[in-house]
């Protein structure tokens, strides 16, 4: 028989918590921010296993990956802050165990945590290689600093780097890895870079840029197998019988929801992977909402469900799961931002997203890399890319959010000429 332990015992007595935040990304630090900054009085905790303080993710493939930002440059905050802001941080410590019938947590450290309100955003966790040799050394995946530690101790001694994936990742640590000046080369499933995102006429633009800086790209083709001199990688062998040499490999080949946490607790997990949630972030328990990569949201703007992997997105899910915390009724209905750097070469900038369009308008000149490409669907505005056209994309969220047909009035995106702030505000006239 199990003993109960004595209620008396203070020691045994779950520590009260009025607001809970379990994950030590963006979206629990935008969450807790929020809390403080619209008059939450009651206590604010949040767990992290990161050993660093909260911090950007972006600069593990660019800035401090490359070496011009430190470690303190990405923190989201200084570290005083959290105690300025009596926000309890928790580093290097894990939520173990969700009771939400008793609404308490069990923690790596043996604490237990009572909470009125709980925020669930424990993130994503990299896709692995499973093809034969996959467990060689020289092999990294990149989501946090530490990774992008060892991909910078790695590279000191490379000579050729080999990166698989098509994507973000890929196409980011290509390019900071080849500014430094290593010999990189691509691996991939897609015949042209980011076209999974955004089409192959805009995605021709990065996938140019790259190999005009002296990147390779493999197209149209997988890693058959990994091969090593003992423990070390030295090559990619493709499925096309490409042997790649690699003193390094960095894959990008995707992310899954972190919902290990939540499944044990019994939250729903959606079609998507993620916990799910509707409109309001909010689970099917009362008080308990997710956000970030790990959420699966009813999306207002989209009229479907919607998991988004981003920070930007994360932090503005961040905002309204505090809103809704805190009781304030808030459907998240912020149009979601992206942006990606390729070394120095191009920035671009992207809202959206789009899963499916049956219309590009392209503004400005692709050749030149200053242009916006617009997205349409029945007519409406879904999403917009901007490189070197940043403004548009203010337009781009107005026209998104507004979701009214354009019809004729469409053409004028592509018109230099044309006032953005106009189209979608007039009556087409006679002539349109």
């Amino acid at each position: 028989m199990n003993s109960i332990p004595a209620m008396s015992d203070p020691s045994s007595a779950p520590r009260p918590v009025a607001h809970l935040l379990i994950g030590g990304g963006i979206a629990s630090v935008t969450a807790a921010q929020t809390l403080r900054a619209e008059g939450a009085e009651g206590s604010v905790v949040i767990v992290s296993r990161e050993l660093d303080p909260p911090y950007h993710r972006p600069p593990c493939s660019k800035g401090y990956l490359q070496g011009t930002e430190s470690r303190e440059d990405t923190l989201l905050h200084p570290p005083d802050w959290y105690e300025q802001h009596d926000i309890e941080l928790l580093t290097r410590t894990s939520a173990v165990g969700l009771d939400l019938d008793t609404r308490t947590v069990k923690l790596s450290t043996k604490q237990e945590l009572a909470f009125d309100t709980l925020l669930i955003a424990t993130g994503a966790m990299v896709r692995r290689l499973t093809v034969e040799g996959a467990q060689l050394e020289g092999i990294h995946y990149l989501r946090a600093l530490g990774n992008a530690d060892a991909i910078r101790r790695d590279a000191e001694l490379a000579e050729n780097v080999v990166l698989i994936g098509g994507s973000y990742i890929a196409c980011e640590v290509a390019a900071t890895l080849t500014a430094l000046g290593h010999s990189c080369t691509m691996v991939m499933l897609e015949d042209i870079t980011l076209e999974r995102a955004f089409g192959p006429e805009a995605g021709r633009f990065f996938h140019h840029t790259l190999e005009c800086h002296g990147v390779t790209v493999i197209a149209a083709d997988s890693v058959a197998r990994l091969q090593g001199a003992g423990d070390r990688i030295t090559h990619v062998v493709t499925e096309s019988g490409q042997e790649l040499p690699a003193d390094l490999v960095v894959a990008g080949v995707g992310a899954t929801p972190d919902v290990i946490l939540a499944r044990k607790s019994g939250l729903t997990i959606g079609e998507l992977g993620g916990v799910r949630v509707n409109a309001n972030l909010q689970a099917d328990v009362g008080g308990v909402f997710a956000a970030g990569d790990m959420a699966e949201y009813d999306s207002v703007l989209h009229h479907r469900v919607m998991r988004i992997e981003h920070e930007d997105v994360a932090a503005t899910q961040g905002r309204t799961a505090a809103l809704n915390m805190l009781g304030r009724d808030r459907p998240h209905n912020a149009v979601p931002y992206f942006f990606s750097d390729l070394a120095d070469w191009a920035s671009l900038e992207y809202v959206g997203p789009a899963t499916r369009w049956d219309e590009e308008i392209v503004r400005g000149s692709i050749d030149d890399g200053e242009f916006s490409h617009w997205y349409l669907l029945d007519g409406r505005v879904v999403a917009a890319l901007a490189v070197g056209r940043s403004p548009d994309l203010d337009h781009a969220r107005r026209l998104i959010t507004d979701g009214t047909p354009l019809a004729a009035e469409r053409l004028l995106l592509a018109d230099l000429d044309s006032d953005l702030g106009e189209i979608g505000r007039r009556l087409p006239g006679p002539t349109d």
